[in-house]
Formats: structure tokens, C-alpha cells, sequence
């Protein structure tokens, strides 16, 4: 048979990703902050795009009655004689040299009586204070000044390194060692640990190594007790020390922490050389310490998560969900430039594609709004019991239902679902939060969710007594009354998950604080 070539005409059909589908995917898990800060950069490189104004119409129209109240056109808003005769009108309503007049006329259109403010002072006084008024206008909030800014007005934050900058003066009189102090000082972390070779710090600061030990001893006394350690346990020793209690007995229990972390307390009382009751004291004294002494100062501003969702009862029974306007980007599209500037054809090949790239980008977030809305709305539904009711009736749920119900792919629903929060009767929670694994029911009953299942567990460890604490077996029989088919291992397995210790080691502290609660 010979080789030939040949065309051929054929039809199909495929899934392309286009750059404009690549970013609406990636609009779709972005953060509220991020999607904040992608606009901004559309904005600025879009000279068809604009944020809209929060003045609007409303500046306009309180612009014009003012202009109306004080008898000037809008024609005089522009001309020096309009601005110097508004100034006067301004002026002339709060002082003039009328005397009574004035002070009358204020009395009508207040609707308050100057004449009866000082009674003893001998009757109406003159409203003549001009530089008074000057100050007046020039306050921010004013006609001439920006608003007010409440954070303006806002005590500022004592840091760690400032109180500490203010204490070395009394301890280091020195100007030498106070050098050496603030070098100290600026390799301090926010819990107030320093990690910090002395011999190098001697040798780059020219200085010999008692001086710098020195130093360090003297900040060791300062306030918050503990600051300026160098590991955990002579952050404990050193404010056992300014408690007087750094006995030979605490240094070896302190010494020895990782015998604690275990809670190996039969080596602890051998090591220490006291008996049961006295370690118990010495633990409890250990207890209420500080291992983070600079955790207590501001190191920065929290930032308050915003809900992208709000959920609240409906007055007609159900749940309104509605997504929440202070997260919802707004961004518009200046169609009136754009037909102004292509009229006189201009960069129309430019335009035309900013346009574009303009209304994608708008469209692009409504569909994001709207699949946000399906989503949230079907979890709501899908967890009616919770809210209602609370974290025992949550629900087993995850991406393939919801995306079921909402003819969507799972994809989709799971990159809506992240970073994405939720506000709730039952409080703040991330999407993802709803979805759970199912966890099986005893006799063929209705499966439980693990979050759920893991509450459970939680509540029953808290409520068990010291003379009664509940072995994992013991919570796979209790769960079985409750309806939950558990095995023990997966019991193990979600309490070591909560960080919560076996029955011995629970046994053993909780002996422990109710002793120290006894004496």
C-alpha cells in the first residue's frame, strides 16, 4: 500500500482554559484581602475601571442646598468673590458685631436661650470671638478639614522593649553596660526569650566577658519576671528566684522539665528527694508561672476576620443567609469615557480591550458572589440541626451532596469553601468547618458527624471526677448508649487529636490539682 498524505475535516469538542477562566477559578478561593488587593491592580492598570464614590449624588445635593441656603449659584462656586462671600455668610452666622442681633438669631434657629447659660453673669454676653471661630473651621471634621479619625486619639501601646528601656536606668547607672543592655534588648523575641552567644557578643561589642554576664544578670531582675532567658527553665528559675523559692529540691525538678513533660513523677520524687505530697506543692507552684513573660505586651494590630456570610433567623421562620456588603468588592465600568474618547478615535484598539478586560472582571465577580450564595445557602440547609441546636447535631456532609444539589463540581465547591467564613447564631466558623466525615450509628440508625462524635468525646473527658476518670474503653460503651458505633483505636486516635492525655496521665493531674485546689 503507498504512503500518501491526505486532510481531513474533523469535529470536536474540548475544555480549554483560557487565561480569563484561569483567573475566574482564581478569584474563586481568594481571600477578601486578596481580592482587594487584585482589583487595586486592575483599577490601576484599567483606565476603564473605577471604585465608585461613597459621596455620589448626596455630596452634590448637600453642596447645592448649601449654596441655596446662603444665596449663591452654583455659577459663584468656582469665582474668588462666591468663596469669599460664602466665608462671610459662614462667618456672619456664627459672630458679628450685632451684638443681641446676632445672639437672637441664634436663640431661633438653634432653639436654645444663650441669655439663661451664666445667669449670674449679668445678662447676654457678645458672641465676639473671631479667632475663636478660625480655629473653628480649620478642626478636621470641619468644612476646610478631614474627618475625624478615632485611632488618632488612641493611647499608644507600651511595648516589651520600651518598658524594659525604661527600668535599665536603675539597675545600670554605667553608660557602657546600658550599650550593652540595648543591644540586649533588640535581640529580644516576643516572649521575652533571648537567644544570644555571650562570648560572641563580647567579642563584637569589644568588651570582656564578665562585663557582658554581667549585664545579662542585671536585666534578668527586671519586670515582667523571668524576661531575658535564655531557655525555659531558667525562665521558671528565675522567677522562682525573685519569689525566694529556688530550693535545691525546685532546681532539680526544674532542671529536669522533660521528666514533667512525661509526667514521669516516680523519677521526679526520686531526682528531687521528696515525697508525694511536697512534689504536689512544688507543681503547683510550677503551674502558676509564667513560660512567656513578654507575651503579655502588644506586638501588633489583630486583624478581625470578616465574615464573608451572614446567617440569621428569618422573621418568617428558616434562615436568612445574605452575603455580607462590607466584603463585597465594587468595582464599575466607565462606559461614558470610553464612548467619549473612541468618538474622537483615539486609541480605540487600547480601549476595546480594556472594555473587555473591564467587563469580564465584573462579571467575573457577580459569579462569584452567586456561587458563594448557592453554597452557603445549601450548607445552611444541609446543617439546620446545628444551628438550631447546637455542635451534638452536626450533621456528616461533605463536597459531592453539596455540589449535587447545587450542579456545580466539587472542585468548584471546595475552592468557594476555602478561607471563606461563615457568621452564625452559634458563632463564626470557616466553611469547611460543615464538612465532616460520617461516623457509623449503632442498630442502623442515622450516622453522626466526627466533629460531632469528637465533642462528645470532649464533654465526657471534662465531666469525669479524679476518683473516676474514663478509660478509652469506658467512652466507646458510653458512646454505644449514646447511639455511636466507635471503635477504641479511633477513640485514641480523636483524644490524641484534642491533646488530651490517657486515663493514668489524667488520673495523675487531675490528683494533682485537687490537692493544690485543697491546700
Amino acid at each position: 500500500m503507498a504512503l500518501s498524505a491526505n486532510l481531513f475535516l474533523r469535529q470536536s469538542q474540548s475544555l480549554v482554559m483560557t487565561p480569563q477562566l484561569m483567573q475566574s477559578i482564581q478569584l474563586l478561593q481568594m481571600t477578601h484581602f486578596e481580592l482587594n488587593q487584585f482589583i487595586a491592580q486592575e483599577v490601576e492598570k484599567n483606565p476603564l475601571l473605577e471604585f465608585p464614590s461613597n459621596d455620589g449624588e448626596a455630596g452634590d445635593e448637600r453642596a447645592a442646598g448649601e449654596d441655596e441656603q446662603f444665596g449663591h449659584s452654583p455659577e459663584d462656586a468656582g469665582s474668588d468673590d462666591g468663596a469669599d462671600n460664602r466665608a462671610e455668610a459662614l462667618s456672619s452666622d456664627w459672630y458679628d458685631n450685632g451684638g443681641s442681633e446676632s445672639t437672637g438669631r441664634l436663640n431661633d434657629e438653634l432653639d436654645a436661650n444663650y441669655t439663661n447659660v451664666f445667669p449670674d453673669d449679668g445678662g447676654p454676653q457678645r458672641l465676639d470671638a473671631p479667632e475663636l471661630v478660625g480655629q473653628w473651621k480649620s478642626m478636621p471634621g470641619s468644612a476646610d478639614g478631614a474627618d475625624y479619625d478615632l485611632d488618632d486619639f488612641v493611647a499608644g501601646q507600651v511595648s516589651l522593649r520600651d518598658h524594659l528601656a525604661q527600668q535599665i536606668p536603675f539597675v545600670l547607672p554605667d553608660m557602657s553596660d546600658r550599650l550593652i543592655a540595648q543591644n540586649f534588648i533588640d535581640q529580644l523575641d516576643d516572649a521575652g526569650y533571648i537567644q544570644v552567644d555571650l562570648v560572641e557578643t563580647g567579642e563584637r561589642l569589644g568588651t570582656s566577658l564578665p562585663q557582658v554576664e554581667h549585664v545579662l544578670a542585671a536585666l534578668q531582675t527586671l519586670d515582667p519576671p523571668g524576661v531575658f532567658a535564655r531557655s525555659l527553665a531558667e525562665c521558671l528559675a528565675i522567677q522562682l528566684r525573685q519569689k525566694d523559692r529556688y530550693d535545691p529540691a525546685m532546681q532539680a525538678l526544674v532542671e529536669n522539665l522533660e521528666l514533667l513533660a512525661r509526667r514521669d513523677f516516680a523519677t521526679l520524687k526520686r531526682l528531687c528527694g521528696v515525697d508525694e505530697e511536697d512534689l504536689l506543692d512544688m507543681l503547683g507552684e510550677i503551674r502558676q508561672l509564667n513560660p512567656k513573660p513578654g507575651s503579655g505586651f502588644e506586638t501588633g494590630v489583630s486583624e478581625a476576620i470578616m465574615p464573608d456570610v451572614v446567617v440569621r433567623p428569618s422573621a418568617e421562620g428558616g434562615w436568612l443567609v445574605e452575603l455580607n456588603p462590607d466584603t463585597l468588592p465594587r468595582v464599575l465600568v466607565n462606559q461614558s469615557y470610553f464612548s467619549r474618547v473612541t468618538r474622537n478615535g483615539e486609541d480605540h484598539a487600547f480601549l476595546s480591550e480594556c472594555l473587555q478586560s473591564a467587563n469580564w472582571l465584573t462579571r467575573s465577580l457577580d459569579q462569584r458572589a452567586k456561587t458563594i450564595m448557592k453554597v452557603a445557602s445549601e450548607i445552611v440547609r444541609q446543617q439546620d440541626a446545628f444551628l438550631l441546636h447546637g455542635v451534638d447535631h452536626l450533621r456528616p456532609l461533605n463536597l459531592k451532596t453539596v455540589a449535587e444539589a447545587i450542579k456545580m463540581h466539587e472542585s468548584t465547591v471546595s475552592r468557594v469553601t476555602s478561607n471563606k467564613y461563615m457568621l452564625t447564631p452559634r458563632g463564626l466558623f470557616e466553611l469547611k468547618y460543615f464538612f465532616t466525615v460520617s461516623i457509623g450509628a449503632v442498630e442502623g440508625g442515622d450516622s453522626h458527624s466526627a466533629e460531632a462524635v469528637r465533642h462528645k468525646i470532649r464533654a465526657l473527658i471534662m465531666q469525669e471526677s479524679p476518683e473516676a476518670v474514663l478509660s478509652d474503653d469506658d467512652i466507646v460503651d458510653m458512646l454505644k448508649k449514646g447511639g455511636v458505633d466507635l471503635a477504641r483505636r479511633t477513640v485514641a486516635k480523636y483524644r490524641e487529636a484534642m491533646n488530651i492525655a490517657s486515663s493514668v496521665q489524667r488520673r495523675r493531674e487531675k490528683r494533682a490539682l485537687a490537692k493544690v485546689a485543697g491546700f
